[in-house]
């Protein structure tokens, strides 16, 4: 049974992993930076990774089971957040020191995006409605900087004004989040926003998704608006998939699917296997030297994606692409001997860093990813 595996290896692997080595019970907050062991190899504190392993625990303690346990871990990064987390105008850092001096200023969006998205968890599944306001001032604050998210801290000159996709991208995921804290026209206007954005703007005629166009949604023939990022396309998808089923909406639905199938066709390493992490549209060399790693959060996205599918859908092309990646992923990601996934690995598929964290992988993916697989299996298995 798939949804076993993914059941299994939440509870009794990866949840584990983070609850036993990356609590830091004198400061709050949580390390990031583990060995593969799950040793601290460095304590400074990434604050969108603080943000995104409060809201796992919280979502657990919200979905899976109410266990104290998993609360107070939460609590530890909220109150950890709320007391270190941001400047006075409420924007949030992004890296603070162990004890919760800030190391670097709020110029990265992402950071509140995720912290957001934890008091939302929180506030629901412990009630409290101080951090529940937090949760929808922060939102509004991010609404605020969305046009120029990096304010003052924006290297650019104004010379090659560029969309990005990420914040649409987030944005509709976040609205999902926070549906009890928000308005419900808030939500619902926020709902269609992003699907225009995500579906009508960023999707162009080949298929793909891509990470940068002029202000006007055409085509920048300059190394940014030629990138793709395979992993934020299908991640992008799935999102659209929950909005799709919440509205009925096959079409928003069919058109998802196909778009995953489109990127990965276009992102897989047809030598080594395995999804690229950047791609060139026209195949020139891409501008991140990164560009042919293999990264952990592309293909748990890919599997959370193709699972989803697979259960609303039953297409059986969704499916090879299913057995496909999970094939590479398990074999290649996941460490039997120590717990978790290892983050990034060469072209080849041998782990580049041995590392379980760092300053951008935490709590987040991996157990999100199997919480959603694992809920996917099962409606798939139920419905037979």
């Amino acid at each position: 049974m798939n949804s076993t595996i993914y059941k299994k290896a939440l509870l009794e692997d990866v949840i584990p992993f983070w609850s036993n080595f990356s609590i830091d019970k004198t400061h709050g907050g949580y390390f990031s930076c583990l060995t593969q062991e799950g040793q601290v190899y460095d304590t400074d504190k990434f604050v969108w990774l603080q943000g995104r392993q409060a809201w796992m625990y919280s979502f657990l303690f919200n979905n899976v089971d109410q266990k104290k346990e998993w609360l107070d871990i939460a609590k530890n990064g909220i109150d950890f957040l709320r007391i270190h987390g941001m400047d006075k105008n409420g924007n949030f850092y992004f890296s603070l020191s162990r004890e919760g001096k800030p190391l670097i200023a709020p110029y990265n969006i992402f950071s509140d995006c995720f912290a957001t998205m934890a008091f939302g968890q929180y506030a629901k599944a412990s009630g409290d409605k101080e951090i529940e306001a937090l949760a929808r001032k922060t939102y509004y604050n991010i609404l605020d900087r969305k046009e120029n998210p990096k304010g003052k801290y924006d290297k650019t000159t104004g010379n090659r004004p560029l969309r990005n996709f990420s914040l649409p991208m987030i944005l509709s995921n976040l609205v999902l989040e926070l549906e009890s804290v928000l308005p419900k026209e808030e939500v619902d206007l926020r709902l269609e926003h992003s699907i225009t954005e995500v579906m009508e703007v960023f999707l162009q005629d080949d298929g793909l998704i891509y990470e940068n166009l002029n202000p006007d949604g055409s085509f920048s023939d300059s190394f940014e608006g030629r990138l793709i990022n395979p992993g934020h396309g299908i991640e992008a998808m799935w999102f659209m998939m929950d909005i799709a089923e919440r509205k009925n909406d096959k079409k928003l639905l069919d058109e998802a699917v196909q778009v995953v199938l489109n990127t990965l066709e276009f992102g897989w390493d047809k030598q080594y296997g395995g999804i690229f992490y950047f791609l060139d549209i026209k195949g020139y060399p891409p501008q991140q030297l990164e560009w042919d790693q293999k990264l952990w959060w592309v293909h748990l996205e890919a599997l959370v994606a193709l699972s989803k599918a697979y259960s609303l859908t039953k297409n059986q092309e969704v499916w090879e692409w299913y057995k496909k990646v999970h094939e590479y992923a398990w074999s290649k990601f996941s460490d039997e001997k120590n717990g978790e996934w290892f983050g990034y690995l060469n072209r080849q598929g041998e782990p580049h860093l041995s590392l379980k964290g760092g300053k951008w992988k935490g709590c987040f993916h991996v157990p999100r990813a199997m919480y959603q697989c694992w809920q996917a299996f099962e409606n798939i298995e139920n419905s037979h």
